[in-house]
Protein backbone atom coordinates (compact mmCIF):
# COMPACT_ATOMS: atom_id res chain seq x y z
CA UNK A 1 0.00 0.00 0.00
CA UNK A 2 3.31 2.28 0.99
CA UNK A 3 4.65 2.22 -2.52
CA UNK A 4 0.84 3.12 -4.13
CA UNK A 5 0.65 6.09 -2.08
CA UNK A 6 4.24 6.71 -3.09
CA UNK A 7 3.72 6.65 -7.24
CA UNK A 8 0.36 8.88 -6.64
CA UNK A 9 2.03 11.21 -4.54
CA UNK A 10 4.64 11.16 -7.14
CA UNK A 11 2.23 12.56 -9.74
CA UNK A 12 1.62 15.81 -7.57
CA UNK A 13 2.95 18.41 -8.70
CA UNK A 14 2.32 20.75 -5.82
CA UNK A 15 3.66 18.09 -3.27
CA UNK A 16 6.60 17.81 -5.66
CA UNK A 17 7.65 21.32 -5.57
CA UNK A 18 7.13 21.36 -1.48
CA UNK A 19 9.59 18.32 -1.06
CA UNK A 20 6.45 15.66 0.82
CA UNK A 21 7.73 12.69 1.52
CA UNK A 22 4.86 9.48 2.64
CA UNK A 23 6.63 7.89 5.15
CA UNK A 24 3.10 5.61 6.07
CA UNK A 25 0.29 4.34 4.43
CA UNK A 26 -1.92 1.74 5.92
CA UNK A 27 -5.71 1.16 5.98
CA UNK A 28 -7.49 3.71 8.67
CA UNK A 29 -3.82 6.02 8.68
CA UNK A 30 -0.97 8.15 6.79
CA UNK A 31 2.22 9.97 7.67
CA UNK A 32 3.42 12.93 5.66
CA UNK A 33 6.83 15.00 6.14
CA UNK A 34 8.96 17.67 5.05
CA UNK A 35 11.53 19.30 5.19
CA UNK A 36 11.19 23.50 6.42
CA UNK A 37 13.46 25.12 3.89
CA UNK A 38 14.25 28.68 4.14
CA UNK A 39 11.71 29.14 1.01
CA UNK A 40 9.16 27.83 2.67
CA UNK A 41 9.14 30.17 5.88
CA UNK A 42 7.46 33.33 6.53
CA UNK A 43 8.56 36.44 7.83
CA UNK A 44 9.32 35.76 11.55
CA UNK A 45 11.61 32.48 10.40
CA UNK A 46 8.99 29.62 10.93
CA UNK A 47 7.12 27.11 8.33
CA UNK A 48 4.87 29.50 6.65
CA UNK A 49 0.93 28.81 8.11
CA UNK A 50 0.19 27.59 4.47
CA UNK A 51 2.46 24.72 4.59
CA UNK A 52 1.40 23.45 7.49
CA UNK A 53 -2.18 23.36 6.23
CA UNK A 54 -1.19 21.84 2.41
CA UNK A 55 0.60 19.05 4.97
CA UNK A 56 -2.78 18.53 6.94
CA UNK A 57 -4.98 18.65 3.72
CA UNK A 58 -2.53 16.14 1.88
CA UNK A 59 -2.39 13.62 4.98
CA UNK A 60 -6.26 13.63 6.20
CA UNK A 61 -6.76 12.88 1.79
CA UNK A 62 -4.63 9.80 2.18
CA UNK A 63 -5.88 8.69 5.09
CA UNK A 64 -9.84 8.73 3.55
CA UNK A 65 -8.08 7.24 0.26
CA UNK A 66 -6.83 3.99 2.27
CA UNK A 67 -10.24 3.62 3.18
CA UNK A 68 -12.35 5.08 0.23
CA UNK A 69 -10.40 4.87 -2.23
CA UNK A 70 -10.16 7.75 -5.14
CA UNK A 71 -11.53 10.80 -3.29
CA UNK A 72 -11.01 14.21 -2.76
CA UNK A 73 -11.07 16.85 0.54
CA UNK A 74 -14.53 18.01 0.38
CA UNK A 75 -13.85 20.21 3.74
CA UNK A 76 -11.72 20.96 6.50
CA UNK A 77 -10.21 23.20 9.00
CA UNK A 78 -6.67 23.60 11.03
CA UNK A 79 -5.60 25.46 14.19
CA UNK A 80 -2.27 26.38 14.25
CA UNK A 81 -1.34 25.85 17.90
CA UNK A 82 1.96 27.60 17.98
CA UNK A 83 4.58 28.26 15.53
CA UNK A 84 5.98 25.16 13.19
CA UNK A 85 9.80 25.95 14.30
CA UNK A 86 12.26 23.40 13.32
CA UNK A 87 13.68 21.52 10.71
CA UNK A 88 10.99 19.08 9.42
CA UNK A 89 7.24 19.09 9.49
CA UNK A 90 5.82 15.96 10.04
CA UNK A 91 1.67 15.15 9.49
CA UNK A 92 -0.05 11.95 11.14
CA UNK A 93 -3.49 11.08 10.13
CA UNK A 94 -6.18 8.68 11.34
CA UNK A 95 -9.68 7.75 9.94
CA UNK A 96 -12.57 8.73 12.56
CA UNK A 97 -15.21 7.57 10.38
CA UNK A 98 -15.91 6.18 7.03
CA UNK A 99 -18.70 5.46 5.52
CA UNK A 100 -19.77 4.88 1.79
CA UNK A 101 -18.47 7.95 0.54
CA UNK A 102 -17.07 10.06 3.43
CA UNK A 103 -14.84 9.29 5.35
CA UNK A 104 -14.14 12.16 8.49
CA UNK A 105 -10.22 12.12 9.37
CA UNK A 106 -8.27 14.03 11.56
CA UNK A 107 -4.62 15.39 11.36
CA UNK A 108 -1.83 16.53 13.90
CA UNK A 109 0.96 18.25 12.38
CA UNK A 110 3.99 18.45 14.56
CA UNK A 111 7.14 20.70 13.66
CA UNK A 112 10.46 18.44 14.18
CA UNK A 113 13.69 20.52 15.79
CA UNK A 114 16.75 18.55 17.42
CA UNK A 115 14.90 15.26 17.43
CA UNK A 116 12.16 16.71 19.29
CA UNK A 117 8.61 16.58 17.99
CA UNK A 118 6.32 19.78 19.11
CA UNK A 119 2.55 19.98 18.26
CA UNK A 120 2.12 22.83 15.33
CA UNK A 121 -2.16 22.31 14.27
CA UNK A 122 -4.45 19.86 14.92
CA UNK A 123 -6.88 19.31 11.93
CA UNK A 124 -10.17 17.78 10.88
CA UNK A 125 -11.55 17.13 7.65
CA UNK A 126 -14.44 15.32 5.30
CA UNK A 127 -12.95 13.07 2.29
CA UNK A 128 -15.53 12.48 -0.50
CA UNK A 129 -15.22 9.43 -2.61
CA UNK A 130 -15.36 10.46 -6.11
CA UNK A 131 -15.62 8.54 -9.17
CA UNK A 132 -13.33 6.49 -11.08
CA UNK A 133 -14.08 7.96 -14.68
Amino acid sequence: MLEKGKEILSQQSFSLLLGAKLEAFETGSAELSLEIRDDLKQNNGFAHGGVVSYLADNCITFAGASVLGKCVTSEYKVNYVRPAIGDKLIARSTVLYSGKRQSTCECKVYAQADGEEKLVAVSLGTITKIDAS
